[in-house]
């Protein structure tokens, strides 16, 4: 069974239903588009995002990987809370440093939803079980900061972890799976951590 381990924050936008048949419908959300950024600062972005997950579950401290996410991610998942999110993946006890040396294969190559979130999702085939990942960052102050994570290992058939969506709504990211918070943002990877408003495909 995979571990799975998911954070949300909700950024919601606050819609008034409309009832007048004359006034015009909100127009459908816009699907993702492909995000220009090149191949090594994806890797990094993914890359030293997993190391940071591993070190908090090795040392059991989550002040890293909670002072590389966004601030609107750390006004709802203090260190302490990731910890409790990542109890089952930490349980697993499984090292995920050798994403340091693998190639990701992406199932999601990076696009940007409507809400500036970036989205990108994969795995990592290592042995004997697989790390698959879902991520979603948004700039800050010319950075790209994580605000979802989905992180899972599993030996089945690689499929990008469920994570919760990110749209210009109501957000629920990475899928939740135990322990977790939702949160309106459409992608969902698995072990997940994010916060932004949800994204509808």
């Amino acid at each position: 069974m995979r571990s799975v381990a998911v954070v949300t924050a909700v950024f919601a936008i606050t819609c008034s239903r409309i009832t007048d048949a004359a006034t015009p419908t909100a127009e459908p959300t816009p699907p993702p588009r492909p995000v220009q950024i090149d191949k090594n600062s994806v890797l990094i972005l993914i890359r030293t995002t997993l190391v940071a997950v591993q070190q908090a579950n090795q040392t059991g401290n989550y002040s890293v990987l909670y002072s590389i996410s966004a601030p609107g991610f750390q006004s709802v998942n203090s260190p302490d809370r990731l910890s409790q999110i990542f109890a089952n993946l930490r349980a697993k006890n499984f090292d995920l440093s050798g994403v340091v040396v693998l190639e990701p294969q992406l199932l999601v190559m990076p696009e940007m939803y409507s809400n500036g979130v970036m989205r990108m999702a994969g795995f990592f085939p290592s042995v004997p079980l697989q790390v698959l990942f879902d991520l979603q960052f948004i700039p800050v102050a010319g950075q790209w900061r994580l605000v979802a994570i989905s992180v899972d290992v599993g030996t089945s058939t690689p499929a990008a972890p469920s994570v919760a969506t990110s749209q210009p709504t109501a957000v629920k990211p990475a899928a939740t799976p135990s322990p977790s918070v939702e949160l309106n943002i459409k992608p969902k990877p698995s072990a997940t951590a994010s916060a932004t408003p949800e994204i509808k495909n």
